[in-house]
Parts: C-alpha cells; structure tokens; sequence
C-alpha cells in the first residue's frame, strides 16, 4: 500500500507542475523564412550530393583572343557609324573577312545587304519609314 501511495504522490507532484506549450514550426530553408545563417550549410549539403558532371567538351566556348576581340569591337564600331551615316543621308559599303555590307537609302526605306564571302549567300533587310534630318 505504501508503493501506491508513493505513486500516486509521485504522478500528482509532476501531473500538477507539467505544462504544456504551443508547437511552433521554423523553417530551415531561409528562403521561406528560417534563419540566414543556415544558406551556406545548406547549399554546401546541396553541393555534397549533386553528382551532375559538367560536359569535358570545350570546343563549344572557345575564347578569343585580345585581337579577334579588338577586331570584333572595330566592326562594330564601323557598323554602327555606317547606320548612322545613313541617316544624314549618305550611302556605304563595309567589307570585312566574313561577309560584305551595303547600306542604302532608297528614299526613306533603309535597305542593307549582307554577302557572305564564303558561301554566296545574300540577305537583303527592308526597314520603312526612315526620315531624314531636316
């Protein structure tokens, strides 16, 4: 008898002292709202398993160098003096290693042609409605 009441003294002490809280969640990601600092753990874990392997073949991105990067900014540049040469009214002619450009202005239709050197071939390009400076 004396055990039973021992338990019975026992469960009442800690039955009256328990309380009981609200659960909560907290999100781990911090992109739905949990902590900041868990973004490097997190994208180090991600890192950890991603076995996808980037393709060996380069040929696809081969960089240029300094002078076929000077040589593509030139023409560029002269492509974008000759358009505006045109509208003021002038006509040109670019030719590169590539291809060759005639601008016209057929009395306010913008006609360009592009030649490529290595196959023949030829795009014409129409624009309407240019109006000469006044």
């Amino acid at each position: 008898m004396k055990g039973k009441v021992c338990c019975l003294l026992f469960l009442g002490f800690f039955g009256m002292n328990s309380q009981a809280t609200e659960l909560i969640y907290t999100p781990v990601n911090p992109n739905f709202g949990g902590n900041p600092l868990n973004g490097n753990f997190l994208l180090g874990v991600a890192n950890a398993i991603n076995d996808y392997k980037a393709p060996k073949d380069d040929s696809l991105f081969e960089e240029q160098s300094d002078l076929e990067r000077l040589a593509s900014s030139l023409e560029s540049r002269l492509i974008s003096q000759l358009l505006s040469d045109v509208g003021n009214g002038n006509t040109g002619q670019l030719v590169t290693d590539d291809f060759l450009l005639n601008i016209v202005d057929n009395n306010g239709t913008l006609m360009i042609q592009i030649t490529d050197k290595e196959t023949g071939e030829s795009s014409t390009i129409q624009v309407n409605g240019l109006v000469p400076d006044m």
